[in-house]
């Protein structure tokens, strides 16, 4: 028992060296952490030098990242701003979901996959990253423009679209047949979650945080350590509510998330709080399950696949793209403005490999279409600085690159 304790401490401790260096070095070039973490585990990992091996005690902490990973998620939307946003920003989101999402779709069906296995490769297509669009912005000094604008709204309200598809889909899924009545239930169960999310974020959670700040200012026995704890409970309780309505608690994460950041409390406990979450999920689990996630990875699908992952990164570049220009089009946005908006929206990034590490570990999707969907999101995810420059010398050279006033341009924090 000892030694095996001790082989589970070693592999933890290679397995967050190696993260740490190579997410370091992928930051150095310009790229997400997420990028290197992938990269070191294809290398140590079974794929190519077996050096690190899985374990019981690193698949709990990967399962931890996970829903860690999209509280963080979580705290990034903002629900005032979700519901200000402007046309521009919705149209971007609907046509960054539902061109890819249907183009995938389409594809799986063709392929001969099943209806669950074409529905995850559709949500998979229409997945976008968030957090690698705002580091990729921020690089390219892009925060106080227009498209940098539009482009962060579309992809906040795709992330949270592409998470309420996922709630559907992973249920229609565990029921296993198209039975209306089974279908409904499923629906019904999901909105129940969202409406008692809801009650609960919007009623209780405000005047619970405002009793922690009385307590705290009264008493001084509620400290920075006990906020964080408070946020963790409603996190837990959250994902069990999604367990309970057949939901994966990833979606409970993320919802509890959403409303830990609009908690009415000092901005110094709140900062506190957030530090310790983001250090918790950034620093310490999602490493580990993005080098866990590459254990699963199978280079079979460059020798005996190659032409199906062709095809399925075009159409995943391809729907991107063209479903966000195209519904660039109707609005004050140039044609220009569009495209290069559809190149920022095509890294999929985090939401997808999560996605497809849960497809795979349900048994909806196999692994040779697990290894393309995690290809898939570190290819679309690797080239979006390299076309968002090409895209912003173009604007530029046609003089169509909008600044934004200061009172109006994107912080970094959105």
């Amino acid at each position: 028992m000892v030694e095996a304790a001790e082989i589970d401490i070693l592999g933890l401790l290679l397995v967050l060296a190696v993260a740490w260096v190579f997410g370091a070095l992928a930051e150095r070039f310009g790229y997400p952490a997420m990028m290197g973490e992938l990269f070191a585990g294809l290398v140590f990992g079974p794929p190519i030098l077996g050096i690190i091996q899985p374990s019981e005690v690193l698949t709990v902490l990967s399962e931890l990242g996970v829903f860690l990973l999209m509280v963080y998620v979580g705290t990034e939307v903002d629900l005032h701003k979700l519901f200000e946003l402007g046309p521009q920003a919705l149209l971007i989101a609907i046509g960054g979901f539902v061109i890819p999402f249907g183009l995938g779709y389409a594809a799986g069906m063709v392929l001969g996959e099943s209806t669950g296995a074409a529905l995850f490769l559709g949500l998979a297509m229409a997945a976008t990253s968030l957090a690698t669009k705002s580091r990729i912005l921020s690089d390219l000094d892009l925060l106080d423009t227009r498209i940098a604008g539009v482009l962060l709204g579309g992809a906040l309200v795709s992330d949270v679209g592409v998470l309420v598809a996922f709630a559907g889909i992973i249920g229609f899924v565990e029921a296993g047949s198209v039975n209306p009545v089974d279908i409904a239930v499923i629906f019904a169960k999901a909105l129940a979650f969202f409406a008692v999310t809801l009650f609960i974020g919007d009623r209780f959670l405000p005047p619970l945080w405002t009793k922690l700040e009385e307590l705290r200012e009264q008493y001084g026995f509620v400290d920075k350590t006990t906020a964080f704890t408070f946020a963790l409970l409603v996190a837990l309780l959250f994902a069990e509510l999604a367990a309970l309505a057949g939901l994966h608690t990833i979606i409970g994460g993320f919802m509890a998330g959403m409303f830990l950041r609009q908690a009415d409390i000092t901005p110094g406990l709140y900062e506190h709080m957030e530090n310790v979450i983001y250090d918790l999920a950034i620093g310490f689990f999602a490493p580990i399950f993005f080098v866990t996630v590459a254990f699963e990875l199978t280079f079979d699908v460059f020798t005996q696949n190659l032409g199906l992952l062709a095809l399925l990164v075009a159409i995943a570049f391809v729907g991107k793209i063209v479903g966000s220009w195209l519904f660039s089009l109707p609005t004050k946005l140039t044609s220009r403005e569009g495209l290069v908006i559809g190149f920022g929206m095509n890294g999929r990034g985090t939401v997808e490999i999560i996605i497809a590490s849960i497809g795979l570990s349900a048994g909806v999707i196999d692994q040779q279409m697990f290894s393309i969907l995690v290809f898939i999101a570190i290819f679309t995810t690797a080239l979006v600085p390299v076309t968002m420059t090409w895209g912003v010398k173009l604007l530029e050279s046609a003089g169509e690159l909008v600044r934004l006033d200061e009172d109006e341009a994107v912080g970094t924090a959105d």
